[in-house]
Protein backbone atom coordinates (compact mmCIF):
# COMPACT_ATOMS: atom_id res chain seq x y z
CA UNK A 1 0.00 0.00 0.00
CA UNK A 2 1.52 3.37 -1.16
CA UNK A 3 2.02 6.18 1.58
CA UNK A 4 0.56 9.65 1.81
CA UNK A 5 2.07 11.90 4.56
CA UNK A 6 -0.47 14.31 5.70
CA UNK A 7 1.43 17.50 6.18
CA UNK A 8 -0.18 19.08 9.16
CA UNK A 9 0.88 18.89 13.17
CA UNK A 10 -2.62 19.83 13.86
CA UNK A 11 -4.00 16.01 15.19
CA UNK A 12 -7.59 17.93 14.60
CA UNK A 13 -7.06 18.88 10.84
CA UNK A 14 -5.95 14.82 10.19
CA UNK A 15 -8.41 13.53 11.96
CA UNK A 16 -10.68 14.93 9.74
CA UNK A 17 -7.85 14.87 6.55
CA UNK A 18 -7.70 11.07 7.13
CA UNK A 19 -11.37 9.97 7.66
CA UNK A 20 -12.50 11.84 3.87
CA UNK A 21 -9.52 10.27 2.32
CA UNK A 22 -8.70 7.00 4.17
CA UNK A 23 -11.12 4.83 1.77
CA UNK A 24 -8.58 5.35 -1.69
CA UNK A 25 -6.50 2.57 -0.89
CA UNK A 26 -3.39 5.12 0.62
CA UNK A 27 -2.06 4.78 3.67
CA UNK A 28 -2.38 7.83 5.49
CA UNK A 29 0.35 9.12 8.10
CA UNK A 30 0.88 12.10 9.65
CA UNK A 31 3.56 14.54 9.53
CA UNK A 32 4.12 14.08 13.38
CA UNK A 33 4.68 10.33 13.51
CA UNK A 34 8.47 11.13 12.01
CA UNK A 35 10.72 12.11 13.94
CA UNK A 36 12.64 15.57 13.67
CA UNK A 37 9.97 16.61 11.29
CA UNK A 38 10.31 20.04 10.04
CA UNK A 39 8.14 22.76 11.60
CA UNK A 40 7.38 24.49 8.38
CA UNK A 41 7.08 28.53 8.08
CA UNK A 42 4.27 29.92 6.88
CA UNK A 43 5.45 33.23 5.31
CA UNK A 44 3.75 33.09 1.96
CA UNK A 45 1.67 35.67 0.90
CA UNK A 46 -1.25 33.20 0.11
CA UNK A 47 -3.32 29.99 1.05
CA UNK A 48 -1.42 28.81 -2.26
CA UNK A 49 1.68 29.73 -1.70
CA UNK A 50 1.73 28.12 2.02
CA UNK A 51 0.04 24.87 1.28
CA UNK A 52 2.51 24.32 -1.63
CA UNK A 53 4.89 25.10 0.78
CA UNK A 54 4.18 22.21 3.86
CA UNK A 55 3.33 20.18 1.19
CA UNK A 56 7.11 20.62 -1.08
CA UNK A 57 9.17 20.34 3.10
CA UNK A 58 7.30 17.19 3.79
CA UNK A 59 7.57 15.64 0.40
CA UNK A 60 11.63 16.53 0.65
CA UNK A 61 11.76 15.38 4.54
CA UNK A 62 9.98 12.05 4.15
CA UNK A 63 10.37 10.73 0.31
CA UNK A 64 6.60 10.18 0.28
CA UNK A 65 4.14 11.96 -1.63
CA UNK A 66 2.67 14.69 0.42
CA UNK A 67 -0.82 16.21 0.98
CA UNK A 68 -1.12 19.67 2.67
CA UNK A 69 -3.90 22.31 3.25
CA UNK A 70 -3.90 25.65 4.14
CA UNK A 71 -7.26 27.13 5.08
CA UNK A 72 -8.24 31.23 5.45
CA UNK A 73 -11.11 32.68 7.07
CA UNK A 74 -12.08 35.98 5.51
CA UNK A 75 -14.48 38.30 7.39
CA UNK A 76 -16.48 40.74 5.22
CA UNK A 77 -16.94 43.05 8.57
CA UNK A 78 -13.15 42.73 8.93
CA UNK A 79 -11.89 43.73 5.70
CA UNK A 80 -11.00 40.01 5.10
CA UNK A 81 -9.64 39.15 8.82
CA UNK A 82 -8.14 37.05 9.95
CA UNK A 83 -7.85 35.68 6.09
CA UNK A 84 -4.48 33.73 5.77
CA UNK A 85 -3.57 34.24 9.55
CA UNK A 86 -6.81 32.37 10.90
CA UNK A 87 -4.47 29.86 12.82
CA UNK A 88 -2.70 32.46 14.75
CA UNK A 89 -5.13 35.52 14.59
CA UNK A 90 -5.18 35.87 18.54
CA UNK A 91 -1.29 35.80 18.67
CA UNK A 92 1.47 32.87 18.57
CA UNK A 93 0.28 29.80 20.20
CA UNK A 94 -3.01 31.18 20.59
CA UNK A 95 -5.73 28.19 21.01
CA UNK A 96 -8.69 27.82 19.07
CA UNK A 97 -10.67 29.80 21.93
CA UNK A 98 -8.59 32.39 22.03
CA UNK A 99 -9.33 33.25 18.24
CA UNK A 100 -12.67 32.90 18.45
CA UNK A 101 -12.83 35.25 21.28
CA UNK A 102 -11.01 37.55 19.44
CA UNK A 103 -13.46 37.62 16.55
CA UNK A 104 -16.52 38.02 18.52
CA UNK A 105 -15.16 40.78 20.49
CA UNK A 106 -13.94 42.57 17.19
CA UNK A 107 -17.62 41.67 15.46
CA UNK A 108 -19.44 42.68 19.12
CA UNK A 109 -21.11 45.37 17.25
CA UNK A 110 -21.76 44.32 14.17
CA UNK A 111 -25.38 43.34 13.00
CA UNK A 112 -25.98 40.02 12.39
CA UNK A 113 -27.05 40.68 8.58
CA UNK A 114 -23.30 42.16 7.90
CA UNK A 115 -21.68 39.69 9.05
CA UNK A 116 -20.77 37.48 6.07
CA UNK A 117 -17.52 35.70 5.86
CA UNK A 118 -15.91 33.21 3.62
CA UNK A 119 -13.84 29.81 4.78
CA UNK A 120 -11.60 29.27 1.58
CA UNK A 121 -8.89 25.66 1.83
CA UNK A 122 -6.52 25.03 -0.43
CA UNK A 123 -5.01 21.33 -0.75
CA UNK A 124 -1.46 20.48 -2.77
CA UNK A 125 -0.89 17.45 -3.07
CA UNK A 126 3.25 16.84 -4.28
CA UNK A 127 5.60 13.71 -4.91
CA UNK A 128 9.02 13.07 -5.13
CA UNK A 129 8.74 14.16 -9.11
CA UNK A 130 8.16 17.24 -8.11
CA UNK A 131 4.78 16.84 -9.61
CA UNK A 132 2.22 19.74 -8.33
CA UNK A 133 -1.46 19.48 -7.82
CA UNK A 134 -3.70 21.96 -6.26
CA UNK A 135 -7.54 22.17 -5.32
CA UNK A 136 -9.82 24.52 -3.63
CA UNK A 137 -12.76 24.44 -1.71
CA UNK A 138 -14.99 27.09 -0.58
CA UNK A 139 -17.91 27.96 1.63
CA UNK A 140 -19.79 31.05 2.68
CA UNK A 141 -21.66 31.45 5.87
CA UNK A 142 -22.12 34.00 9.15
CA UNK A 143 -20.04 34.73 11.92
CA UNK A 144 -22.79 34.13 14.94
CA UNK A 145 -23.04 36.37 17.57
CA UNK A 146 -22.57 33.68 20.18
CA UNK A 147 -20.68 30.34 20.75
CA UNK A 148 -22.92 27.46 19.34
CA UNK A 149 -21.77 23.52 19.37
CA UNK A 150 -18.45 21.74 21.02
CA UNK A 151 -17.64 19.54 18.25
CA UNK A 152 -14.86 20.50 15.48
CA UNK A 153 -12.28 22.79 16.00
CA UNK A 154 -11.13 26.09 15.35
CA UNK A 155 -13.83 29.02 14.28
CA UNK A 156 -16.35 25.94 14.09
CA UNK A 157 -18.24 26.99 16.78
CA UNK A 158 -19.30 30.50 15.56
CA UNK A 159 -19.17 29.58 11.78
CA UNK A 160 -23.12 28.91 10.56
CA UNK A 161 -22.69 28.19 6.70
CA UNK A 162 -25.14 30.03 4.30
CA UNK A 163 -28.66 28.65 4.07
CA UNK A 164 -28.30 26.18 7.69
CA UNK A 165 -29.45 26.84 10.44
CA UNK A 166 -26.33 25.28 12.98
CA UNK A 167 -22.85 25.86 13.21
CA UNK A 168 -20.04 23.52 11.83
CA UNK A 169 -19.17 22.82 15.73
CA UNK A 170 -23.16 21.33 16.07
CA UNK A 171 -22.48 19.32 12.97
CA UNK A 172 -21.12 15.69 12.95
CA UNK A 173 -17.94 15.30 11.63
CA UNK A 174 -19.22 13.27 8.21
CA UNK A 175 -21.97 16.22 8.00
CA UNK A 176 -19.48 18.65 8.32
CA UNK A 177 -17.02 16.88 5.29
CA UNK A 178 -20.02 16.83 3.53
CA UNK A 179 -20.47 21.04 2.80
CA UNK A 180 -17.66 22.66 4.38
CA UNK A 181 -14.08 24.23 2.42
CA UNK A 182 -11.82 21.36 3.43
CA UNK A 183 -14.33 19.08 2.95
CA UNK A 184 -15.06 20.35 -0.73
CA UNK A 185 -11.08 20.27 -1.40
CA UNK A 186 -10.78 17.09 0.03
CA UNK A 187 -13.46 15.80 -2.60
CA UNK A 188 -11.43 17.28 -4.97
CA UNK A 189 -8.30 15.71 -4.00
CA UNK A 190 -9.79 12.10 -3.69
CA UNK A 191 -10.17 12.56 -7.05
CA UNK A 192 -6.24 12.79 -7.62
CA UNK A 193 -5.29 10.33 -5.24
CA UNK A 194 -7.77 7.61 -7.07
CA UNK A 195 -6.05 4.93 -8.70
Amino acid sequence: MKKLVIATHNRDKFREMKKALGDLGWEIVPAFDFPGVPEVVEDGETLEENSLKKAKELSDFTGLPALSDDTGLFIDALNGQPGIFAARFAGENCTYQDNVQKVLTLMKDIEPTARRATFRTIITLYDSERNVKQVSGEVVGTITQTIHGVDGFGYDPIFMPEGLSKTFAEMTLDEKNQISHRGRALQKARQLLAF
